[in-house]
């Protein structure tokens, strides 16, 4: 799989810290942003993030919250949910949100790994099946 830029979302700084070390062993490229309004402003600057792994409790715009914001702006844009503090309800409300998944911190890294390899493959078809959409609407307009 070429280059993955991938934003992490957390206002815990020894975990952002770690897991990006982690992230940039297995040769991932990795933003970081300390909450929502941070990682919105992060999306913006870095077009071609593809992934956000995003905590849910966070002061100020919570996960879900800026999950939400970030659907808005970025459709296809593949986000996985991280918390220590794992509720059924915030689970059902990311996933309706379109959340990729949700994982428990601490969340094993090959687990995550993976996770972040079968989102970024999810978000890469959607973008070949636009380029595709995109090309026949213009190849029939010339008919």
């Amino acid at each position: 799989m070429s280059s993955v830029k991938i934003l992490l979302v957390d206002d815990e700084i020894p975990f952002v810290e770690t897991m990006t070390k982690r992230l940039i062993k297995r040769n991932f490229d990795v933003l970081t942003a300390f909450s929502g309004n941070e990682a919105i402003k992060q999306l913006q600057e870095h077009m071609s993030v593809e992934v956000v792994l995003l905590d849910v409790k966070m002061p100020g715009m919570g996960g879900i919250e800026t999950l939400g914001e970030i659907k808005k702006l970025y459709p296809i844009l593949e986000i996985i949910m991280l918390t220590g503090h794992a509720t059924v309800e915030s689970a059902i409300e990311g996933m309706k949100l379109g959340a990729f998944d949700y994982l428990m911190k601490p969340c094993d890294i090959n687990q995550l790994v993976s996770k972040v390899e079968e989102a970024v493959t999810k978000k890469r078809m959607h973008e070949d099946k636009i380029i595709e959409a995109r090309v026949k609407e213009i190849t029939s307009k010339r008919a």
